[in-house]
């Protein structure tokens, strides 16, 4: 595990810049990647649209969600959306390299639809996708991806992509399940606010209880984990870590 701690959410979506240009510049071959929605990917997604664009060879670049809300892709609280309005279209990603989560289809049926997709791009190991990276957030209660506490079963699914619900509004959801996470070759947490500390705690210093928390089974069993977090997320971290 990688631990990397800025002192503003901002400067973490410059380290994890720096980190993916230097990251992508060692792949030969196009890499398959996993967005996240929420606030810092989205100071992200403008830093590379604003300092990275001629940068980064983006045609070597293929874009996937982790999740989406089941909205169509024009709406508010698409993840879809957000990486679009900030990214995609800015920088002109070439629109073959954008494989879209359709929020707007019944939840269950893309589900099923985007693992096969999903299946049918990325190489697989072990009977599972493989992701080259899979950028992740979490949430104060400690979910990532839309994978909830009240539905751990998604972190051993046997599918690709499963339905999920928001435990407070019941929104429908869909996620990439937990063995699909564990089975990429580089996660990377990006995780910033005072809010998040005691969960981000818990988990990476193994505290009693972390096990409560979907984001502290996010273990890749051949790759690397990475925390890409500002100082107020990382406040009780043990420097041991």
């Amino acid at each position: 595990m990688h631990i990397h701690i800025a002192d503003t959410p901002g400067q973490v979506a410059r380290n994890f810049a720096e980190f993916f240009e230097k990251w992508l510049a060692e792949k030969k071959e196009p890499v398959n990647i996993a967005l996240s929605g929420g606030s810092t990917p989205a100071v992200l997604l403008r830093l590379w649209t604003e300092e990275y664009q001629d940068r980064i060879d983006w045609e070597k670049v293929h874009f996937f969600w982790g999740d989406e809300r089941c909205v169509p892709p024009d709406d508010a609280e698409s993840n879809f959306k957000m990486a679009d309005d900030l990214f995609l279209t800015p920088a002109g990603v070439p629109s073959c390299n954008v494989h879209r989560l359709r929020g707007e289809l019944p939840a269950e049926a893309e589900a099923g639809r985007y693992g096969e997709e999903i299946k049918e791009c990325l190489p697989m190991q072990e009977g599972w996708p493989v992701f080259d990276l899979i950028m992740l957030g979490m949430g104060g209660d400690g979910h990532t991806a839309s994978i909830f506490p009240h539905q751990m079963n998604l972190l051993e699914a046997e599918d690709v992509c499963a339905l999920a619900q928001h435990p407070v509004s019941g929104q429908e959801r869909v996620t990439l399940t937990g063995k699909v996470l564990n089975n990429a070759r580089e996660v990377a947490f990006l995780v910033t606010g005072q809010s998040k500390a005691e969960k981000v705690s818990a988990i990476l210093n193994g505290e009693p209880g972390a096990s409560e928390y979907p984001a502290a089974h996010v273990q890749p069993a051949h790759g690397q984990l990475h925390w890409f977090m500002d100082q107020k997320a990382a406040k009780g971290v043990d420097e041991k870590v």
